[in-house]
């Protein structure tokens, strides 16, 4: 089976940088892009966390700077979570590869219509990106195959009462995608906050003991903080979902649901709002994953983390 051709799209972030270890790590899945955008931090701060995440996994694929701001909406970060470089926690090594002199649509349009097979996109921070891609280059649709998100959540929100993070940061980008037509797999909150990584799942983590195992136990260390002083049993470790969704959907429970984006409630802006009835009466647009088999989650990581077995880069 060939492996699919795939865009990282993201603000890194500690669970992004995770996922994208899972995507490294997949012999099912072929990069052929990574690209940052603002959200957890500014666009500078993700864009060189982006690279210095290449550089380490030695992911050898075009990168480019992605949105600096929303569509509409102001912008937030979330420095409370992951620190004020976006990524605190251990040292990584500095960029070893240039950015794209293509914007980032641009370079996505260009990654995806050269493609032979469709491209999935695995966007893990605000859908700015995607949805600039789609309002310009809209003849890439043909050759996409499916956008597998992390972002909303069909039950509950994070950073305000209904609304999950990615989406509230840029609910009109999001909308674009929910109504684009291409497949959508939603990975909200409804399952990655049970993708928790717990303090006593780290050594195991480290215990793998090459140096993106180090790492990446580095980053859970720092990450687990915030979340464990507002009351969760560990670090909610949420974007690998969109990846693992891919490659190992039967950890996970879906439903295929009609999922709209809230614009202008008062309360309710950036919510995911699912049709479980159908009393809308129109087609699902998205799968949503709704649960996950932690325990293979974390034998899942360990089994990735082996994978770079042998490799390691200077860090000064």
């Amino acid at each position: 089976m060939n492996r699919i051709p795939i865009i990282l799209d993201g603000d890194p972030g500690h669970d992004d940088a995770i996922a994208w270890v899972f995507a490294k790590a997949s012999p099912d899945l072929d990069i052929k892009m990574v690209s940052s955008v603002a959200g957890n931090q500014t666009i500078e701060k993700t864009t060189y966390n982006m690279r210095r995440i290449c550089t380490l996994l030695g992911i050898d694929a075009p990168q480019a700077r992605g949105a600096v701001r929303p569509v509409t909406a102001d912008p937030v970060t979330a420095g409370n979570w992951h620190g004020e470089s976006g990524l605190d926690g251990p040292p990584l090594p500095e960029p070893g590869a240039p950015l794209s002199e293509l914007s980032c649509a641009d370079l996505m349009a260009k990654v995806i219509n050269e493609s032979p097979d469709p491209v999935t996109i695995i966007p893990t921070g605000p859908l700015t990106n995607v949805a600039q891609l789609l309002m310009l280059h809209p003849e890439v649709k043909r050759n996409i195959g499916r956008i597998s998100l992390m972002g909303g959540g069909v039950t509950h929100g994070n950073w305000k009462p209904a609304a999950e993070f990615n989406i509230m940061e840029d609910p009109e980008a999001a909308y674009v995608v929910f109504h684009s037509g291409i497949p959508i797999t939603m990975c909200g909150l409804d399952v990655t906050e049970k993708a928790i990584i717990r303090p006593d799942d780290f050594p195991r983590i480290r215990d793998v003991g090459n140096q993106a195992a180090q790492i990446v136990a580095g980053w859970l260390e720092f990450f687990y903080r915030y979340p464990m002083a507002i009351g969760y049993s560990g670090a909610p470790v949420h974007d690998p979902c969109a990846v693992l969704a891919l490659i190992h959907p039967e950890i996970f429970t879906m439903k295929d649901l009609y999922v709209d984006i809230e614009l202008g409630g008062e309360y309710t802006r950036g919510a995911t709002v699912a049709d479980f009835k159908g009393g809308l009466g129109k087609e699902p647009n998205a799968t949503v994953v709704l649960s996950i088999d932690r325990d293979r989650y974390i034998d899942l990581l360990v089994d990735a983390l082996r994978t770079f077995d042998g490799w390691e880069v200077p860090i000064i």
